[in-house]
């Protein structure tokens, strides 16, 4: 539990002051914080297909025309990230929470098209539910998905799930039982309501394979709650992110918290987390933050001003603006993601070094030149970014892969397969691994860097401290 406490006077409000509480005693050393405090975490992005093949018998790439293979499966699996927790990759990094890209079966035909290079798509991201419960077999079985978190808790690491309730496969059962569920495809003028972002973001579909939920019928909000709470019931998972919250409905968020407190945390003890995805201003995310909602969301706001700083050389003084806006909507001891990049952006160090401009498409960047290493200011910037958001309040994001630099424009050139061994990576790379490791370590083992009061001591064009 939590002691907080601020001031109040003429002048306004006082910087709250937050103290961790175990066992009735104040935490006064960061070694007494475990994974239970989501506030101590620095959290691992993996996108399990990418990360480590650890059962080869999986592997089930769809190996036709139609995919480029860089849109194929290669063979990633709950095995692969078992046997990482194991050799202790996370444990040296200082991770102590995982985030699991979703894991429920996905189509097993192609989806989607490019036009340069024409290709289509396999499900390997997992973002195509064809099942709310059914596991996708090509990352494992039952058993092996509950020997990874049973593994991972044993080392004192947090899991995640990252979560679909927005939208489901045409071939999911919930549709197809139900087709008057979902929101219309077509707008009032016969145009496509495809990727409408912020226009129509409640009724907006992804793409025209991938059906909308309606979620102002009642039913629909029992029925996907019902699904999403499956998950937390059925294995010991640690909570969710949560893919496209903004383009769902309020009453759904809090249909699902509640059943979460009310059927999870309160009768086991067990606390859940809740992170959303939603990009806009930091009215429309605050809007998904709260009691009885969610517990955070990704700051995409602040990771743009990191990239405007680091990589491209911009004041200083802007990122403490944004930073405080970021403290006057969620507070300064929030439980925010602050990522060090993800799978829908160019890589933040391919970005910094000018391997990728700002100005051209990325994705087109990815798919018609090979992307090669970074140099040295790359690497330089990119630590830069990296020391910025493990030294601010919130949690550490580490997108797989960035612990050591790996370059790539956007997806699904930003998706490549990861990469362990010190055989495979460049000086350059292992020095940048090191620096992370640092870096992690450094907020891991000071309780001031998750509790601490926050002050600016200096800030001008080009310094900030």
């Amino acid at each position: 539990s939590h002691v907080r406490a601020w001031a109040v006077g003429p002048g306004g409000a006082s910087h709250e002051a937050m103290l961790p509480i175990v066992d009735g005693e104040p935490v006064t050393d960061a070694s007494s914080l475990t994974r239970r405090d989501p506030r101590g975490w620095r959290m691992y992005f993996i996108l399990i297909d990418r990360f480590a093949d650890g059962n080869p018998s999986n592997t089930a790439p769809l190996n036709i025309p139609e995919v480029h293979p860089k849109a194929d499966y290669y063979g990633g699996d709950f095995a692969g990230i078992t046997q990482k927790i194991r050799d202790g990759y996370f444990d040296a990094l200082g991770v102590n929470a995982l985030w699991l890209s979703p894991i429920s079966r996905n189509p097993d035909g192609p989806y989607g098209r490019y036009p340069e290079p024409e290709t289509r798509f396999s499900g390997y991201h997992g973002y195509w539910p064809v099942s709310s419960s059914q596991l996708d077999p090509r990352f494992g079985t039952e058993a092996e998905f509950r020997e990874l978190i049973a593994t991972a808790h044993a080392r004192g690491i947090s899991v995640i799930l990252d979560y679909v309730a927005n939208h489901v496969h045409e071939l999911h059962p919930v549709i197809q039982e139900n087709p008057d569920w979902k929101t219309d495809l077509y707008l009032p003028d016969g145009t496509l309501n495809t990727e409408r972002w912020d226009e129509y973001r409640l009724t907006t579909w992804f793409d025209v394979f991938m059906p909308s939920l309606d979620f102002s019928r009642p039913e629909v909000v029992e029925t996907m709650t019902d699904s999403a709470l499956f998950w937390v019931q059925e294995y010991e998972l640690d909570g969710f992110r949560h893919d496209a919250t903004k383009h769902i409905q309020t009453e759904f968020w809090r249909t699902l918290t509640r059943k979460m407190k009310e059927q999870v945390t309160v009768p086991g003890q067990r606390p859940l987390y809740q992170i959303g995805e939603t990009y806009g201003s930091r009215e429309l995310i605050a809007s998904y933050i709260g009691t009885g909602l969610l517990d955070a969301q990704f700051d995409f706001a602040l990771y743009d001003a990191g990239l405007a700083a680091f990589a491209r050389g911009e004041s200083m003084e802007n990122l403490r603006q944004e930073l405080e806006q970021s403290f006057g909507a969620y507070g300064v001891h929030n439980q925010m993601g602050y990522i060090s990049g993800n799978h829908d952006k160019p890589r933040f160090i391919t970005l910094a070094s000018g391997e990728v401009s700002f100005s051209e498409d990325a994705k087109y960047a990815g798919w018609t030149r090979e992307i090669g290493y970074p140099g040295p200011a790359g690497y330089r910037r990119h630590a830069m970014n990296l020391a910025f958001i493990y030294t601010i309040p919130g949690i550490p994001v580490l997108y797989q892969g960035d612990e050591f630099g790996m370059p790539g424009a956007n997806d699904p050139d930003n998706r490549r397969m990861m990469l362990f061994a010190d055989s495979l990576l460049q000086p350059a790379e292992l020095a940048m691994r090191e620096t992370t490791t640092r870096l992690a370590n450094l907020r891991k083992n000071s309780l001031p860097l998750t509790y601490g009061d926050f002050t600016f001591l200096h800030s001008d064009e080009h310094t900030l401290a």
